[in-house]
This record gives structure tokens, C-alpha cells and sequence, in this order.
């Protein structure tokens, strides 16, 4: 990611603050809420990135839309490149969780082939760039239970955005 040109951009939400979204010629790199420039710019490093809403503007405009309940998914390349070859098996599946549905870390770990790993998908989900856009929030404990987020608000604004899309707990 170190040699790719990185295009940074925000917007203001009026409940999860600054949002701020990264882009890579390949994709969409990161997206982080209540965030700051500086923290943008900290997530990144090394990287450079250059301050540009053109091109940042579409995902920021999608995320609204999310956000505002009139977006189901996302139209937008992720850079998977950015992402271990692990966590990208795992937020792949993570991503493909159709909007209102939720699954448990024990049921990815399963469709990875390794029955046992919830621990480890817990942990791809845990650092996982993109919130939002890769919907970490549908991954559920194995008891059915919200465990974690690391998104601004923790389990709330998990629990938040399960409600906004209509999931019912397993």
C-alpha cells in the first residue's frame, strides 16, 4: 500500500462524528468514525495520503446513505491488498452477510473450513478497516450474543446498527 497513491476525505454524521474514508486506486483501504485527520493520517502510516473529496465523495455520500437507512450495500472496489491474507478470507465473507442478517464468528469460521477459529475471526473482525462498509456489526457471538465493536459507542452503536437494518438477534 506504501507505493500506491492513497485519497483521504470525510464527512460529519450526526451520530458517529467525523467519517473518514481512504482510497487506493484499487479501492476503498479504510474508514474510520470519529476520527480526526491526524487519526486518519496515524491509521495509514506509513502511507501518505493526499486530502481529496472528489475522489473520496461517492463512498462518503453511500455511507450517508447507509447510515440514513436508504442504502442497503455498497457499490465500491475494496483494496483487499491491504489486508493480511487471513483477515481478507474473513472480512470477505463478512462482507457477502446480506443486509438485516447477522451470523456468529463460529459460523465464518466454519464457511473458512477451520470449525474451531471463532477466536481468530473475532479478531480479523476486531481490526477490521472498513466498518461499515464491511458490516462487521452482523457478526455476532457464538451464543447470539453483541461481543465487541470497535467502532465508536462499542456494542451500542453495534446494537444501533442491527436495529437500523431490521436484524433480529439469533
Amino acid at each position: 500500500m506504501n507505493d500506491k497513491p492513497l485519497w483521504i476525505g470525510s464527512i460529519d454524521h450526526e451520530r458517529l462524528g467525523p467519517i473518514w474514508a481512504a482510497l487506493s486506486p484499487a479501492g476503498l483501504v479504510a474508514v474510520l468514525m470519529k476520527a480526526t485527520e491526524e487519526a486518519m493520517r496515524q491509521h495509514l502510516a506509513p502511507a501518505s495520503a493526499q486530502v481529496d473529496q472528489q475522489h473520496t465523495q461517492p463512498i462518503l455520500d453511500q455511507i450517508v446513505e447507509y447510515l440514513e437507512g436508504r442504502r442497503r450495500g455498497f457499490d465500491i472496489e475494496i483494496d483487499w491488498s491491504a489486508l493480511s491474507p487471513f483477515q481478507a478470507s474473513v472480512l470477505r465473507l463478512v462482507w457477502a452477510i446480506p443486509y438485516g442478517q447477522t451470523r456468529t464468528y463460529g459460523d465464518i469460521a466454519e464457511e473458512l473450513g477451520q470449525p474451531g477459529g471463532a477466536r481468530a475471526v473475532g479478531r480479523a473482525n476486531a481490526t477490521n478497516p472498513m466498518p461499515l462498509v464491511i458490516p462487521c456489526h452482523r457478526v455476532l457471538g457464538t451464543d447470539g450474543r453483541l461481543h465487541g465493536y470497535g467502532g465508536p459507542g462499542g456494542v451500542v452503536t453495534k446494537a444501533w446498527l442491527l436495529q437500523l437494518e431490521g436484524s433480529r438477534l439469533l
